[in-house]
């Protein structure tokens, strides 16, 4: 009688194994929290405690004077999250759009001029024009000084997420589906709308996500192409009053007075104050764009 070749059956883990497992997970989830909690707890912390014990996960003493300095000017900050929300919201939506419209074209192996875009492409990754030739640009010909429209164009084209969308194409989307959407009349538009997006997901929240992170932490187009007050994004505004708190602790350094300006104006704690006012945002779109990453997720598995 021949020896049964039933598979055998799902075997749990082992006991220590699985918690072995649980503290490994445990202690991930500490690394990522602990960085957050130590960047609270100084930003709560007294200036001058700081300076004398260093860093704790707890304060000596609750001081809120670095959230009062940091909010002194509460008309400058509000303008300035409003600006970069905008920003944000704006550029992200663009910027997936245009990245799955140039990648689409890419993928499809009937699009004749495959080869040429690629190449321009590779092109603007290993070259640059400059810094020069880029301020020239937006200022001389595009005449985009104190615009939002300059905060946002640099944002919208990054040959490497199209690069990544393409192959996301070509390993996910099948050309079955792309010549079946032919055969039943459907434009190249709606192909690509409601057929081709829905069952990318994954990729264009990848890209979504790093793109608002790009606008998001941007403060350098509005160094170089913001004068109005009204229109600067949030952490250029925080890079400004951190280097008034700097300065005025360099100019009263060796004064009477320097001990009286270090306890009014922080320094230490007001960097803190001011990462843990700038990353509340980013904590509301984690969620969002994992809800597309588990659905992504669950249509591949679906699949098969």
């Amino acid at each position: 009688m021949k020896p049964s070749t039933a598979a055998k059956p799902y075997q749990r883990m082992p006991l220590a194994a699985n918690l072995l497992l649980h503290v490994g997970f445990a202690l991930i989830s500490l690394a990522c929290i602990l960085p957050i909690v130590l960047i609270v707890a100084i930003s709560l912390s007294n200036e001058k405690l700081l300076t004398l014990k260093g860093y704790k996960f707890w304060p000596d003493e609750l001081d809120l004077s670095a959230y009062t300095y940091l909010f002194t000017n509460s008309t400058t900050l509000v303008k300035a999250y409003g600006v970069s929300l905008t920003v944000t919201c704006i550029g992200t939506v663009l910027a997936v759009l245009l990245i799955a419209l140039y990648a689409y074209p890419l993928y499809r192996k009937d699009f004749p001029f495959k080869k040429l875009f690629n190449l321009y492409l590779l092109i603007t990754m290993l070259f640059s024009g400059g810094l020069v030739p880029f301020y020239l640009l937006y200022i001389n010909y595009l005449n985009l000084r104190d615009s939002l429209i300059a905060l946002i164009l640099p944002g919208l084209s990054n040959a490497f997420y199209i690069f990544i969308t393409r192959t996301f194409f070509s390993q996910t989307v099948p050309e079955e589906m792309v010549e079946s959407g032919k055969l039943d009349g459907a434009s190249e538009w709606r192909i690509f709308f409601q057929l081709v997006l829905p069952i990318s997901l994954p990729v264009l929240a990848t890209i979504g996500l790093f793109t608002t992170l790009l606008y998001w932490n941007d403060w350098f187009n509005s160094l170089l192409f913001i004068n109005d007050t009204d229109k600067f994004s949030l952490q250029y505004v925080m890079i400004q009053m951190i280097r008034q708190a700097e300065f005025f602790k360099n100019q009263l350094a060796g004064t009477g007075v320097a001990l009286m300006v270090r306890e009014a104006v922080p320094t230490e704690s007001l960097r803190m104050a001011m990462v843990v006012v700038s990353i509340g945002p980013i904590l509301f779109v984690y969620p969002f764009f994992q809800k597309y990453f588990t659905k992504g997720l669950t249509i591949g598995a679906i699949k098969g």
